[in-house]
């Protein structure tokens, strides 16, 4: 891969990266941790994630406990799991908090196909953003007679190269995704 395309690569694994970090939070099958990662907690007069302030666990597949390590933030952490409106209603028993999520209906399922099919195609037209920017940056450098016509050529489908591969990624993550939310 040309030089020109390094830091171009890896916007595009970025944008990649973002998504599976998204797709990390969205409930399919075992529950895990990074569920929570959006819950904020109002602690020591700031608000500050869940994930900074206890421990997150995942004992069962559908079960995520929540200890915070200062114990008096326990009322604060089950304040902001259910400001949060992820669904399930906190259990506190004293020491920590419990979450327990029920299966997942069809209807409920198809509804998660839906979100993670938009949230995909946010990320293709990120990807291809990226890729129509950096087009316009290589015809305008052959305008202006610092690329060859033969160079623009090469660097254009360098790109289209790239581009198909990041695509290709984000295609396999959604086939991934979808599959692990329909089979359960």
């Amino acid at each position: 891969m040309d030089k020109y395309f390094t830091p171009i690569d890896a916007r595009m694994q970025a944008a990649r990266q973002a998504l599976l970090k998204d797709y990390a939070e969205i409930r399919a099958g075992r529950i895990t941790p990074a569920y929570l990662d959006g819950v904020v907690v109002e602690a020591y007069g700031q608000r500050t994630p869940l994930k900074d302030v206890a421990t997150i666990s995942a004992p069962q597949a559908k079960v995520l406990v929540v200890e915070p390590w200062d114990k008096n933030l326990l009322k604060e952490v089950e304040r902001a799991i259910l400001k949060a409106n992820i669904g399930v209603t906190p259990t506190n028993d004293g020491q920590r908090v419990r979450l327990v999520f029920p299966d997942l209906t069809e209807e409920e399922r198809k509804k998660m196909v839906a979100r993670i099919s938009q949230l995909t195609e946010k990320f293709r037209e990120e990807v291809r953003a990226i890729r129509r920017e950096v087009r316009d940056d290589i015809k305008a450098k052959e305008k202006t007679k610092e690329l060859s016509e033969d160079e623009e050529h090469r660097l254009e489908d360098e790109l289209d190269k790239l581009t198909e591969s990041h695509i290709a990624g984000i295609n396999q993550a959604f086939e991934a995704k979808e599959k692990e939310i329909l089979s359960l």
